[in-house]
């Protein structure tokens, strides 16, 4: 029997061949056939997901919030020491310097992305910015938002941190960081649907183990994820669900 494994659609471009060299590793170390799913946009993943297509899902926390609470989904490993944090930036020609500056009515560029935009929120605030005091910008990925900074058609984007990280040095050369967050308990997680059986253990035991030897580490290497992937409980992430939810009040 064959799953499938869909990972959110807001990895770096560059990773894409990571996350293929990353399902043929746990492929080979589980024995459990994999069918890699890697969604164009969140349309295409939320679709991905309501028709249950989904055994094994490398989920953003939004999302984790509701297949964990409502669908069932088992939580059961995240990237170890690597959080969603997000960045909000402007061209560096711009006046602002600090997120301070920023004032409603403001445009801001972002991804469809919802866990950053709450976080993002949370780091208007001290700038007395609400969600209804912004003209918000949707566009398809980190660099259209970088594109759109740069040539002053919004005032700021924001960015999830690797994205930001991961952006051309050209390009991050015309974009300042006006701040970023710092939350170090919100992240990616991978959950199992509740009917995946069996098979979970064998995929769980390959992926936290992949950092134990050196074919395993050039994977993670290339994820970005050298550190590897560490146990995540129902427990933890019944955690990570209550700050979520503590930042939507």
């Amino acid at each position: 029997m064959t799953h499938n494994f869909l990972v959110a659609p807001d990895f770096a471009p560059e990773r894409f061949a990571s996350w293929h060299m990353l399902n043929t590793a746990l492929q080979k170390r589980s024995g459990v056939q994999l069918h890699l799913l890697t969604p164009a946009s969140a349309a295409e993943h939320a679709a991905i997901l309501s028709e249950g297509l989904a055994e094994v899902v490398y989920a953003n926390p939004f999302d984790a919030t509701h297949m964990v609470r409502t669908l069932g989904y088992i939580p059961f490993a995240r990237p170890k020491q690597r959080y969603d944090e997000m960045v909000i930036a402007c061209s560096t020609g711009s006046q602002a310097q600090s997120v301070e500056d920023l004032r409603p009515g403001c445009r801001i560029a972002l991804t469809d992305n919802k866990d950053i935009r709450l976080i993002g929120l949370r780091l208007l605030e001290p700038a007395d910015i609400g969600e209804a005091d912004v003209e918000w910008v949707l566009v398809d990925s980190y660099q259209a938002a970088a594109r759109m900074a740069i040539k002053g058609e919004v005032d700021a984007a924001f960015f999830l941190a690797d994205a930001f990280a991961s952006l051309s040095r050209m390009t991050r050369s015309q974009i300042r960081p006006l701040v970023e967050s710092a939350i170090h308990d919100i992240s990616h997680v991978l959950l199992a649907h509740p009917g995946i059986g069996t098979s979970l253990p064998a995929i769980s035991s390959a992926l936290l183990q992949l950092h134990a030897d050196e074919a395993g580490r050039s994977v993670l290497e290339a994820l970005g994820m050298s550190e590897g992937f560490e146990p995540f409980s129902q427990e933890d992430a019944e955690f990570m669900i209550d700050l979520m939810d503590t930042l939507l009040d």
